[in-house]
């Protein structure tokens, strides 16, 4: 049976619920040498084990894998100084940069590691080992993960070569370089992935300035001569024209997407019904809105910081810029 070793929240669901060690052996007919171990971090367990653990803990098995915001301090300093050890291990590895592309991806579609490695038909053991860049991945597999993921398996690889190129990746893959959309990365590592979708991809990447001033009324300065940096887009959009990019910078949007976020805008996509438009104000300036359509047909626009929706003059909504991407550094 597949076995798990991995720094955990088990200490901390045992004290919360009031569990001593020796029933918690007991539970799982082990030493309490054995428990300590364990809940350390030194001694594996396996399927089995874990559930019978969390059982008992009354917890998801998801919630012992450590996690940023829910953890004790001693606990991440212990997971960081495994994943630095990791690293080191896999250093130049294309291993790693698709275990973070998926732990990406994952994230944002806030799906647990029990979700996608049940989608894909893999132990716990085996999907964790893979975002962790400590396992080879076959593409019959890859293309399991994709799917449990909504992704085929040609457009996962690309979408992770992208959110690699653009920089998205380097945190979480521990990189000590610089990061953030404003860096221009070249190359890209390795990844056990098609060639073939690396080659294509690279030939057709689209490269935008970044643009965009806060002003005091919320609207953005979009001036072409001062660019406030760069960024990497996916190669889908190599056929749009005349694509631009702004910095978000306000809150017109809510808290949905960061004020730190690039919208990359196409002039002269159509737009429909739900879509977030750049709406001119003046000849330089623009705001971020969301558009929709009333049931009498009416066109109207409204920002998240108010309940009022104002009506979209027709030669207003011919003038309006669909946004067709976001970044999110």
């Amino acid at each position: 049976m597949e076995e798990i070793i991995f720094p955990n929240q088990i200490r901390m669901f045992r004290r919360v619920r009031g569990i001593s060690m020796k029933k918690l052996a007991d539970h799982l007919g082990m030493s309490l040498s054995a428990i300590s171990k364990i809940e350390r971090g030194y001694r594996r367990i396996d399927e089995h084990q874990l559930k019978s653990l969390t059982s008992l803990l009354n917890c998801p098995p998801e919630a012992i894998f450590v996690t940023e915001e829910s953890s004790q301090p001693e606990v991440i300093k212990a997971w960081k100084t495994e994943q630095e050890r990791r690293n080191k291990i896999n250093a130049g590895s294309g291993l790693k940069t698709l275990g973070a592309g998926l732990r990406y991806l994952r994230g944002q579609k806030k799906l647990t590691l029990f979700k996608v490695a049940k989608g894909a038909g893999l132990t716990l053991s085996v999907y964790h080992r893979i975002e962790m860049g400590q396992r080879e991945v076959e593409e019959p597999v890859l293309e399991r993960i994709a799917h449990a993921l909504g992704f085929s398996g040609a457009d996962l690889q690309l979408k992770i070569y992208e959110l690699d190129m653009s920089g998205a990746l380097d945190e979480l893959k521990n990189n000590d370089s610089k990061t953030g959309i404003e860096t221009c990365k070249g190359g890209y590592n390795d990844l056990p992935v098609s060639r073939f979708m690396m080659k294509n991809a690279d030939s057709q990447e689209v490269t935008l300035q970044i643009y965009g001033m806060p002003q005091k009324d919320g609207s953005l300065l979009v001036d072409r001569a001062q660019p406030v940096g760069s960024v990497i887009c996916p190669s889908t959009l190599a056929g749009e024209m005349d694509l631009y990019a702004v910095r978000l910078m306000t809150d017109s949007l809510g808290d949905i997407i960061p004020r730190r976020s690039v919208m990359v805008v196409a002039p002269h996509a159509k737009v429909q019904d739900g879509d977030i438009v750049a709406l001119p104000i003046d000849k330089d300036r623009i705001r971020f809105v969301s558009v929709h359509v009333g049931g009498d047909g009416v066109w109207y626009w409204r920002t998240a910081d108010s309940d009022k929706k104002e009506i979209l003059p027709f030669d207003v909504l011919k003038s309006l810029h669909r946004v067709v991407y976001i970044a999110i550094p």
